[in-house]
């Protein structure tokens, strides 16, 4: 007797029927009657469930498999990217939270410039160009470092690079800060997988590639989408991890969409290069043509002082009716030929792109405006300012957040999904399996260990130690693969509550380890009214209660499913006592 196939509109899976005519299949009560083999039991799944030829599937039932296989081969490194690229929503206030060093202040841009450029004329040659990052509402120290002038050449090698320094906005005088890549590690590794380069990049790139297809196919696959949005049911096993999946997909559907799409369009000059390179002999020309970069004048050799950096920040910012200042670069300092190049703030619109103001650094006479962008270049900063967020304030930065945290979700659900649909009673499972369950368990339960680990190690180091930085990243990565190489030794049901729990733990230790090492504890810091440094205490405990419930629910699940084999070795041992 022949097969039927057919295709679950529920669980998005085929199935084998055991006979032929059947229009309408019922999930199966019992092993005997026809029905899917994914979705669980009961008559939920009635009338979803029709009966189709392999020659005759939709574009709906051909893109289940793209989006299955899509979303496991890249689900790993996608949770990974997904939530450190979340915590870079913070990486100004991460950063300040891991310089304890550094107090707020309350000065002016103007004041900070005139500040930072007191400390460069004292410290480097007048024949530099000097790197002016200034402090804002996110950031309380100015960043400063020297370079020398770039050669014309466009072949010759950069020039060399001092090395940054972190100055006290109202002194100008470097701060005793400890060293830390701060928020900074988390955006880099969201991008550049902690690889070489480019290769981090291009691996980014094809997992974002992998994620916009199985979006568009898991768009494609639930014809439900939306009626699934108000599906939830709690402890039904494989049915609440797909509505979980869904929920948190359908939830931030656009959001989803936008993040994935952009995150491709910031890198596709890596990925496409081959337009510039079929119209520009030099590279160089295209950045010129479509950014408006020139070359500066040389330097004369004839000294003169240079204005008030302060009065170009408030002319500049004037011009831009209120518009912030992120930058300045000031060019053969001292020179007759000197430039000041006034950089506006990302965070002035959505555009990331922002334009710049040049003057005479000995006269102060406007020399050049940036000019207006293109459509093209507009799109692009554009795209670059959604997926970055500068522009968000604090209450959309904190909704982008959460969003965030809701698409890990989806990436996360749709990989235990994945196991729990392929999950059989009595049966151990095949070495593929295997494999999926101990890197679920890696990315899901031991990257927040990591991710805290590298926090932990900010405070426990001590400050003075050569390449602390250097070491806090290693922190990360040693308890991450660490843990997850421990726990594949673990039974799979016990690995999942034990993983979830030290993460649990390394989070809710934080504020402890930070009120004993510094003086900026969570009570200390209420007194003070320092809210980014309560905030993050918060924060921080809110995910460790998260992690906290997510283990006591595995453990709890591992208590309530008696009968189920969870390890090979029992499954032997119930066959030796059976046999004797």
């Amino acid at each position: 007797m022949g097969h039927d196939f057919f295709f679950c509109d529920l669980c998005s899976s085929w199935a084998l029927g055991l006979s032929r005519g059947e229009a309408v299949a019922r999930c199966p009560a019992d092993l005997g009657t026809v029905g899917c083999l994914h979705c669980g039991h009961g008559d939920a799944g009635a009338a979803r469930v029709k009966t189709v030829l392999p020659d005759q599937k939709s574009l709906r039932q051909s893109m289940a498999w793209v989006h299955t296989w899509l979303g496991l081969l890249a689900g790993w490194i996608l949770f990974a990217m997904f939530l450190t690229g979340t915590a870079s929503y913070f990486r100004p206030e991460i950063t300040t939270w891991m310089q304890p060093e550094i107090h707020s202040g309350t000065v002016s841009q103007g004041h900070a410039a005139e500040a930072a450029v007191r400390y460069l004329r004292s410290t480097t040659p007048d024949d530099l160009q000097w790197y002016i990052y200034l402090p804002d509402d996110r950031t309380r120290v100015t960043r400063v470092f020297a370079q020398s002038r770039p050669d014309p050449d466009p072949k010759a090698p950069p020039p060399p690079r001092r090395p940054e320094f972190k100055l006290d906005p109202a002194t100008g005088r470097p701060v005793a800060a400890r060293d830390t890549r701060g928020g900074e590690h988390f955006y880099r590794f969201h991008f550049q997988l902690q690889l070489p380069h480019p290769w981090g990049r291009w691996l980014a790139g094809l997992c974002a590639m992998f994620m916009l297809a199985a979006i568009i196919s898991g768009v494609i696959t639930h014809k439900r989408i939306f009626i699934d949005f108000f599906t939830l049911r709690w402890g039904k096993g494989q049915r609440s991890w797909l509505d979980a999946h869904n929920v948190s997909a359908v939830l931030a559907l656009p959001y989803h969409a936008m993040i994935t799409y952009t995150g491709l369009i910031t890198l596709v000059m890596m990925y496409m290069p081959w337009p510039i390179a079929a119209n520009y002999a030099n590279p160089a020309d295209f950045g010129v043509e479509a950014f408006g970069r020139e070359l500066e004048d040389a330097a004369t050799g004839r000294a003169a002082p240079l204005v008030s950096v302060g009065s170009l920040i408030d002319k500049a910012s004037r011009e831009w009716t209120g518009g912030a200042v992120s930058a300045v670069i000031v060019r053969n300092p001292g020179d007759a030929a000197s430039t000041v190049t006034v950089q506006r703030s990302s965070a002035d619109g959505l555009n990331a792109r922002s334009g710049s103001i040049t003057y005479a650094g000995a006269t102060g006479q406007k020399i050049s405006a940036s000019p207006p962008v293109g459509p093209a270049i507009g799109t692009a900063g554009v795209m670059l300012g959604l997926h970055e967020g500068h522009f968000a304030g604090p209450l959309l930065r904190w909704i982008c957040f959460l969003l965030g945290l809701t698409g890990t979700a989806m990436v996360g659900t749709g990989l235990i999904l994945w196991t729990a649909k392929r999950t059989k009673k009595d049966a151990s499972p095949f070495l593929g399996m295997r494999i999926v369950q101990r890197l679920n368990v890696g990315a899901i339960a031991c990257l927040p260990a990591g991710m805290a680990a590298f926090l932990l190690a900010n405070r426990l180091i001590p400050v003075e130690v050569a390449g602390r930085a250097a070491l806090e990243v290693s922190a990360m990565y040693w308890v991450w693969f660490g843990m997850a190489a421990l726990l594949c030794f673990r039974p799979i049901d016990r690995a999942w509550p034990e993983g979830l729990a030290i993460s649990s733990m390394a989070f809710l230790a934080i504020p402890w380890v930070n009120m004993a090492t510094t003086d900026r504890g969570l009570f200390v810091s209420l007194a003070a009214g320092d809210w980014l440094f309560v905030a993050f205490d918060l924060a921080v405990i809110a995910i460790g209660a998260v992690l906290a419930f997510a283990a006591w629910k595995a453990a709890a699940r591992r208590k309530t499913t008696p009968g189920v084999v969870r390890t090979r070795r029992a499954q032997i041992g119930r066959k030796v006592a059976d046999a004797t």
